[in-house]
């Protein structure tokens, strides 16, 4: 009984996706960990919103609310945390900058991070130099332990740990609970760049200790640019300074008659203006299609993908794989080089034969997904070796 239930999920799960992806129709993509292509459920939502806006303006404009408040409960879920915490933002970026400039800083103080970091997650740093705060980025590559390589660099002066749950370049995974745990151990604050995890694997905010979060919506989580996830802890949520301010962040915020004002008291304070409505609607059915699959097969089919391309480049002497391969230390990225075709040559050849992936660090990063169709390896490979 059992077996057959697992092969009716099976066959049910393998129409679900040939129906919601039309694109492995059209290319191999390989390129999530970039942009990613929208399931057919989100086109169909924003189809659906551009035709009530032609037709109705907003005159539904309450239930847009009702499905901004669901997108909140629904993200909440992702991170095992309350919609309370959760607050819609424009990207990574601004989120980043949100806790970088809203954060308590003395003069002295340093921030730890890796040096494989995508600029949001380095620039924002910097840029508080001019405050006396020091970046101090720590290699991870080939470390056979970075929790403890960047842990070390950590001294009593070192008040927040910023870090990508996976390197966007390289693919490395890291143990967030245990830098965590570590971090609260020694009181510094923990912020994850969880935009390369998030959709495909968990992220528990609370049994990681993680105290700011944010992701984009348009890669791992199959949604429209414009739109991210912005964890606070709620013990954070006042102590960092508010430097953008509107109608939308305050706590009466639809008493658009009264003077006086004062933050909201939930997440919505660090929102100043009027929400994305269009990316709500179309990330809220993308998350609907990752809920229904579930976050667990999500990741096991993910690092099923991932292990199979990293045997098949091991296989082939003139490619040099770059990601780390050990279990527990990669997701969905896959970095590798052609030792005897030079890269941008070689991602020609890829683009040319309809395989859609990245440039990364002098290397091709490939970024399957969890229906990536597994006979799209032969084909893609087939280009990379010539």
């Amino acid at each position: 009984m059992d077996t057959t239930r697992a092969m009716t999920r099976a066959n049910y799960l393998d129409a679900l996706l040939e129906h919601e992806f039309p694109v492995v129709r059209q290319s191999i993509y390989l390129n999530h960990a970039a942009v990613a292509p929208w399931p057919r459920r989100t086109a169909d939502a924003v189809a659906r919103f551009a035709d009530e806006n032609v037709a109705r303006g907003a005159a539904r404009y309450a239930e847009w609310t009702a499905a901004e408040q669901q997108l909140r409960r629904d993200l909440a879920a992702f991170l095992n945390t309350i919609p309370e915490d959760i607050a819609l933002l424009k990207n990574t970026s601004e989120a980043l900058s949100v806790v970088a400039h809203g954060f308590p800083w003395v003069a002295g103080d340093n921030v730890v991070s890796s040096d494989e970091e995508f600029p949001s997650n380095r620039i924002v740093w910097e840029s508080l130099r001019e405050r006396g705060v020091t970046l101090r980025q720590v290699p991870l590559a080939g470390a056979p332990d970075p929790e403890a390589v960047l842990l070390a660099a950590c001294d009593g002066r070192t008040r927040l740990l910023a870090i990508s749950s996976v390197q966007y370049a390289s693919g490395l995974r890291l143990d967030l609970a245990r830098l965590g745990a570590a971090c609260q151990a020694r009181g510094i604050a923990f912020c994850v760049d969880a935009i390369q995890g998030l959709g495909v694997f968990a992220h528990d905010v609370g049994a990681c200790h993680i105290d700011f979060l944010m992701a984009d919506g348009h890669k791992w989580l199959l949604g429209p640019e414009g739109l991210a996830v912005f964890y606070c802890r709620g013990a954070w949520r006042e102590r960092l300074t508010l430097h953008q301010h509107g109608w939308h962040m305050v706590e009466d915020y639809l008493n658009y008659d009264r003077k006086d004002w004062t933050p909201a008291a939930t997440a919505r304070r660090f929102e100043c203006g009027s929400p994305n409505m269009l990316g709500i609607y179309a990330l809220g059915a993308s998350l609907s299609l990752l809920a229904e699959v579930g976050i667990a097969q999500i990741e096991s089919r993910v690092l099923q993908r991932s292990a199979l391309l990293f045997q098949a480049i091991r296989t082939h002497a003139d490619l040099e794989l770059v990601s780390a391969d050990r279990p527990g230390r990669y997701a969905g990225i896959v970095t590798f080089r052609h030792r005897r075709t030079p890269t941008p040559e070689l991602f020609q050849r890829l683009r040319t034969g309809g395989v859609i992936c990245a440039q990364r660090g002098g290397n091709i990063r490939f970024s399957p997904h969890f229906y990536t169709p597994l006979e799209q390896f032969d084909r893609a490979l087939d280009l990379v070796v010539g």
